[in-house]
């Protein structure tokens, strides 16, 4: 199986209008268009009942006392953890192009509502944990929600979107479900696997 984008290619950088914050000339960054971008699939195997998405980015810093301060960096030396920014299950397995757009077009303050999505079932991104002591933006992030990483980071970041081909109608765990929920449920499920990964940086000293 082979996963591919128009949006951006193997290895290279998102572009901005698919990111959640881009970098801007005071406060160092605003909003973006917060599009999801294009992916298309091909070489699907036989047998295969419907298709569960992933995105996450495994550059997350594991603290987060140097992030976004003014006069500090984020080490790159500093040890990371997975962020997730999309959890879509139940795709149908006749299924071979999600369009760019098609998922999420703005930031929304509060998270995008689910789990019902255009098709397939959304889980939350871990914007959700990552804005709950947000009085403006707290709630329950459902879907897309693109690249943030901090401006001060000296580590580009990678978001590896993983698609999973797997041999039931659809492995959607029972509640509100985020990304580990998912790979729990689909384990034992899986037929084949595609990833792409795109990279992204609000950092100048950091960009390509």
């Amino acid at each position: 199986m082979k996963l591919t984008s128009q949006s951006f290619a193997d290895g290279e950088r998102i572009p901005g209008e698919f990111a959640f914050c881009v970098p801007a000339s005071e406060g160092h960054v605003c909003l973006g268009k917060n599009l999801n971008p294009q992916l298309e699939w091909t070489s699907v195997p036989t047998g295969t009942r419907s298709f569960a998405l992933i995105c996450h980015d495994p550059d997350v810093p594991s603290r987060g006392d140097d992030v976004n301060q003014e006069g500090r960096v984020v080490p790159a030396t500093l040890p990371r953890v997975d962020f997730f920014h999309w959890v879509l299950a139940d795709l149908p397995a006749d299924l071979r192009e999600i369009p760019a757009g098609s998922f999420s077009n703005e930031v929304t303050p509060g998270g995008k509502p689910g789990p019902d999505a255009p098709y397939g079932k959304h889980g939350i991104n871990d914007y959700t944990a990552w804005f709950a002591g947000d009085d403006a933006m707290r709630g329950d992030y459902y879907g897309h929600d693109g690249p943030c990483p901090p401006w001060n980071d000296e580590l580009r970041h990678r978001y590896v979107f993983t698609l999973y081909a797997l041999d039931v109608d659809g492995c959607v765990p029972e509640g509100r479900f985020g990304g580990a929920e998912l790979r729990n449920a689909i384990a034992g499920h899986v037929l084949a696997e595609a990833m792409l990964t795109g990279t992204y940086t609000l950092n100048p000293a950091a960009a390509e």
